[in-house]
């Protein structure tokens, strides 16, 4: 285990802060009045991905004013992982989404893959549109289709392994303070 803490402790103190925690709070401030110009008389329902986008959801909620029903799922690639592989589904949600606008909201747009597999899930459960909300967009051309966004973004990062925020590393630091690449990954 101090193996384990000392290699965490080790990551982060030779991570390079791409964003800092001003940054962060001021971007997810900009994405809260850009949702709520753009969906506040929509009876949207938030599903927060779990569990990177627990830092954001909660951060975003407070800032919405309007009427706004929050669930969550959790569907990972990654498993504590530093590489993604096939979706798992650990829990789906179970709401009722039949002609409703959803608002997926998640930490980072990498490749989109668990992206795009929730928002089919939700359009083949009637939700009436799908729009995501992500705080990281990953800039590569690796997405899973070519003109692949997310109809909010607060930050738009370089390609490199990230976490802090809700991202993590190997499940440890989505609780640092800012945006941090790993050094050599």
């Amino acid at each position: 285990m101090n193996d384990t803490v000392d290699e965490l402790k080790q990551v982060m103190a030779e991570a390079d802060c791409l964003v800092d925690e001003a940054q962060v709070y001021a971007a997810i401030h900009r994405m809260a009045d850009e949702i709520t110009e753009q969906l506040q008389d929509t009876n949207p329902l938030l599903l927060c991905v779990m569990n990177g986008g627990l830092i954001l959801t909660g951060q975003l909620l407070p800032l919405l004013k309007f009427p706004i029903q929050a669930e969550y799922l959790h569907a990972t690639r990654y498993r504590q992982e530093t590489t993604g592989g096939i979706l798992e589904w650990k829990l789906r949600p179970d709401i009722d989404m039949t002609g409703r606008k959803i608002i997926i909201v998640d930490d980072i747009l990498d490749e989109g893959t668990t992206l795009c597999a929730i928002a089919d899930y939700c359009k083949a459960h009637g939700a009436d549109d799908v729009v995501t909300a992500v705080l990281v967009d990953k800039q590569h051309d690796r997405k899973a289709r070519p003109d692949l966004k997310a109809d909010f973004t607060g930050l738009f990062v370089e390609d490199r392994f990230l976490f802090g925020f809700g991202m993590d590393y190997k499940g440890y630091w989505r609780n640092a303070p800012g945006i941090y690449a790993v050094k050599g990954l």
